[in-house]
This record gives C-alpha cells, structure tokens and sequence, in this order.
C-alpha cells in the first residue's frame, strides 16, 4: 500500500493552522508537514508527519522539503498581517510576496515532477479591498470580488499582488517557453477571509481584532478601549468555518472552480453591536471606545459585508456559524472556560 500524501501547513503555528492540522489529522487523507518560524508546540505534534522550524524565506529549506516530501496540497498560511505590515512595509512584503513566490515555485516544480497539479490554497484576505468613504462603503454594501480592488495597506497590497500571482502560476506560467504547452501547472485557490474569530487563541493585535479582544477582556474582568468607532462595521466568521472553507476549497473539482480566489462570508456586525454581544454574555463588561486614527481608517476602507454568492455556487459555501451559533455555541462557553478560576 502506497504512502498518503502530504499537505504541507506553513504558518501552522497560527490562528488558522493549529486548527486545520487538527482538522487534516481527522479527515486522514494527507500526512501533515508543517513549517513555521517557531517550533510546533508539543501538542500538535503527534497529529503530524514532521513539523520544521524555518523561513518561508529559505529556498533551500523549501527545496529540501520538496525533495524529501510528496506533497500534492499547501496550505500556505504564513504572512505579516495588516498591523505589523504598516510599521514595516518592506518586511511585510518580503514574507507575502517573496515568500509566497518561494512556495508558488515549489509547487510548480512538484507538479512537472510529479506529472499532476498540486493544490496550491491561499488564505487571503478583505485587505484586499479599499474603500476611499463610509459613503462608497453604505452605496456598495456587499461587495463583489471584482469590487474596491484598491487597498491601502501593504498587508492587502501583497495578498492582492500574491492572489495574482497565484492565477499566474495557474494558467500563465512560462507561457513562451518551449514545450509550455505540455507544462503541468499548479492548482491555485484562493479565499478571501473576512476577520477571524478563534475562542482556542489569544488575539494578538490585528486589525480586525478589536471584537475577540472585547470578549477575553471582558471575561477576565478587564476594561477595554475599543480602537474603532461604534458604527465601524466588517464581516466577520468563525474559526471553525474558516478551516471547512480552506478544506471545502480544497476538494471542490477543478472543473466547477469559476474564480481564483473567492469571498467567504458568514456574519456582519458593527463595533457598536459587537459591544452589545459581549454585554449580554458578560453583564458589566466595560467597554468603551477610544478610536485610533489610523486603525480605524483602514477598518472603514474594509467593507461592511462580501457577496459571497460565487463560492455558494461553485463549491457549496455555506457558512455553519451564524452570529447567535458563532457566540451561544462557541465564543463564549470556550473563553469563559479559558479564565475561570
């Protein structure tokens, strides 16, 4: 009997990785190879085949993994998220674009070898999207992939410019080189998440995070000032539904994909609203809001919801987590849980 195949996680030690390692051990079909800049911690380690400390960066690494490993999917989650991106500009798009290069040329070189495409799944992101009013942003209201492609962060900047590259790879790659039509490409596909809510890990200051640092700040007792205003409002899903997403993607037949890269949505709330999820689950919770400029701004370039009526029709997207399911059933038991003493 044949090995299984790999599908290799970078950024695994990540909100989304930690969660789909778990979900790919599961599902059975694939031995797990993870790379990080961090060493996986103890427990996900057993879910894995062999786990690597190193840099997206290093294309030495990545062509010894290629060479050791038969990896037919990636999962190619590491990046500098929004925040980070705009104090160092230069950094953010070394990892995005060069790194994601580094990963789009090794899945190339394993589908020639290989003799069939390797999936090539991206998590990209609503930075992508630049909204220049609130006004633009209430007239559009669920905005189209093909809507307000003018971001203005270096963090969208780069998951645009990577979605492209993607694309590229997919059906362009090399395309006056001898023989070019004979090459095997890639299988790029991509998905544009909205913010993502995890009740298993600590929010670590992204943009988008304002929403589950008010629930693990008021369920350890903790004020907190919201860096939005009330009225700011994005879409937002939860953990769980983002990893079916990457693996809805994953196993959805080449031949139905219209797009490479879609919107995924689930619910839309204002900070205002947010605020009011988290006082009925937590009475007293204190809240206020001290907006920051500069965050804010990008925030409000976001859009207030995505149609995500493309990824509904070719791969049966549907979000499970609801705003009442996403709080009742998952946010609060589990963070509540977390700080009880």
């Amino acid at each position: 009997m044949s090995k299984r195949p790999v599908a290799l996680v970078t950024g695994a030690n990540g909100e989304i990785g930690r969660s789909l390692i778990e979900r790919l051990h599961q599902d059975g079909r694939y031995r797990i190879v993870t790379l990080d800049l961090s060493p996986l911690p103890e427990r996900w380690r057993p879910l894995c085949d062999e786990t690597y400390a190193g840099n997206i960066l290093d294309r030495y690494l990545l062509d010894q993994l290629a060479a050791h490993h038969e990896i037919e999917a990636v999962f190619h989650l590491a990046a500098l998220l929004s925040t980070r991106g705009e104090r160092d500009p230069e950094l953010a798009h070394q990892i995005n674009v060069e790194g994601t290069l580094h990963l789009l040329r090794m899945a190339q070189t394993l589908s020639a070898r290989l003799d069939k495409p390797v999936k090539f799944v991206f998590p990209s992101s609503i930075a992508v999207y630049g909204i220049g009013s609130l006004a633009e942003k209430a007239r559009l209201g669920r905005v189209r992939e093909d809507q307000a492609l003018e971001p203005i962060t270096m963090y969208g900047v780069n998951k645009l410019y990577a979605e492209h590259l993607g694309r590229y790879f997919m059906r362009h790659y090399k395309a006056l080189a001898a023989n070019s039509e004979r090459t095997v490409h890639l299988d790029f596909r991509g998905v544009r998440f909205p913010g993502l809510i995890s009740a298993e890990t600590v929010p670590s200051g992204g943009t988008s995070d304002y929403g589950p640092e008010m629930l693990h700040a008021a369920a350890q007792g903790k004020p907190y000032a919201c860096f939005v205003a009330p009225e700011a409002r994005i879409p937002f899903m939860a953990m769980p539904d983002a990893v079916r997403a990457l693996m809805g993607l994953l196993d959805a037949k080449r031949e139905q994909l219209t797009l490479p890269c879609y919107n995924v949505g689930a619910f839309s709330l204002s900070a205002q609203e947010f605020v009011e999820r988290v006082q009925r689950a937590f009475p007293g919770a204190d809240i206020t809001f001290r907006p920051d400029p500069a965050r804010a701004r990008i925030v409000d370039s976001w859009p207030a919801d995505v149609d995500h009526g493309r990824a509904r029709a070719d791969w049966n997207w549907t979000a499970h987590y609801g705003i009442d399911r996403a709080f009742d059933e998952y946010l609060v038991p589990s963070i509540r849980a977390r700080y009880r003493s």
